[in-house]
């Protein structure tokens, strides 16, 4: 028994430190996934959107100080509580979002490691009988150092995670596990190999029968199943088995109606300013874009603006801060995953792309 508790201690504070330490590495990239959870569409609470970006840095902190604790053993019945309660709490997220299909990617390894829905919970499930088991061989658990060490130890891990979420939020990921990192072509990203498996949908066709919306099937129109009196209010299609999807979807580099992305990445030289939201962008970084548009051109970059904003809210922007070049559309969560910061820059020799910056760094090229 003391062995195996000795076996899981390890797994579960190892699980813990890996988790907290990806997540770490990228929370704005967790802030993002915390907004989805909150959001209205599945746990509705709008209210705690403002706060994501924070409580995503306390949980991802907490994760990697409890992970270290318990290999630690330091304060045991706090650790193994505090283990208890983020498990359960999470098992629970991950149960909603998989039962009720509302969040497809839990986000519990961040971009490193994805997990379908019921792969979550099912993780999360295994994780909560370790525990357990944990709790059931706690006397097992004794501190591995002496006091004063121990102290030292959990102090020094927590200053790291401080230091480490600073440099991020400030800066970049240390580590880009997504899939606009930098070596990546975008247009190889988003081919579609030989023979991959293609999404396979069902057509259903809503009508209002006697006042209620109601749900036909392809075959019960065919067989003439809609009631004489039902009035046609939607189609849509319904996902019944997902094909194969590119690393790089959703991309496109819109202006005026129309799609420029197959001519701009054959471009030697690409500069894109990447503004996700341009309401949300920090004023520092929007007023280096004239002065890093000009030192763009003067090496030879094409120098372009990338955003999901509305293009009026564009032109109030570019106005105010003296923006010279012209900013192309593209989906918001598309942005948010080429990179984190608002604004940011993404440097590109045909369709590669050759460096990524914070607005921080903006000149450092």
């Amino acid at each position: 028994m003391k062995y195996f508790i000795q076996i899981i201690r390890s797994i579960v504070g190892i699980w813990f430190i890996f988790s907290g330490l990806v997540k770490l590495n990228d929370p704005m990239g967790f802030s993002f996934k915390l907004e989805e959870y909150v959001s209205a569409d599945v746990l509705n609470l709008p209210f705690f959107v403002p706060f994501a970006l924070t409580i995503a840095l306390i949980v991802v902190i907490v994760e990697v100080m409890l992970g270290v604790f318990l290999l630690l053993g330091f304060k045991r019945n706090i650790t193994l509580w505090s283990l208890l309660f983020l498990t359960i709490f999470f098992t629970f997220l991950t149960f909603y979002s998989a039962y009720f299909n509302k969040v497809t990617d839990c986000g519990c390894f961040g971009d490193a490691i994805k997990f379908t829905p019921w792969e979550s919970f099912s993780k999360d499930v295994l994780l909560l009988f370790f525990i357990l088991f944990l709790f059931a061989g706690k006397r097992f658990i004794t501190p591995l150092f002496t006091s004063i060490a121990q102290y030292t130890l959990v102090v020094l891990t927590f200053v790291g995670c401080l230091f480490l979420g600073y440099y991020v939020l400030n800066h970049l990921p240390v580590v880009d596990f997504r899939a606009y990192k930098v070596g990546t072509n975008i247009q190889k990203g988003m081919e579609l190999p030989a023979g991959a498996a293609k999404s396979e949908y069902e057509m259903i066709f809503i009508y209002n029968v006697n006042g209620k919306d109601t749900e036909f099937t392809e075959a019960d129109v065919m067989a003439n199943k809609i009631p004489a009196n039902a009035t046609f209010v939607d189609r849509k299609d319904k996902l019944l088995k997902q094909g194969f999807i590119p690393p790089i979807h959703d991309f496109s580099m819109e202006l005026n109606g129309a799609d420029y992305k197959d001519e701009l990445l054959e471009a030697p030289k690409l500069m894109m300013i990447v503004c996700y939201d341009m309401q949300k962008a920090n004023p520092e970084g929007l007023k280096k874009l004239n002065k890093l548009f000009q030192k763009g051109t003067s090496l030879g970059y094409k120098v372009i603006g990338m955003s999901a904003t509305d293009p009026m809210l564009i032109e109030k922007f570019k106005q105010k801060f003296k923006i010279p070049f012209e900013f192309y559309f593209c989906d918001g969560t598309t942005l948010k995953t080429i990179e984190r910061a608002n604004p940011s820059i993404v440097f590109l020799e045909k369709g590669t792309i050759t460096k990524k910056l914070h607005w921080n760094d903006a000149f450092e090229f």
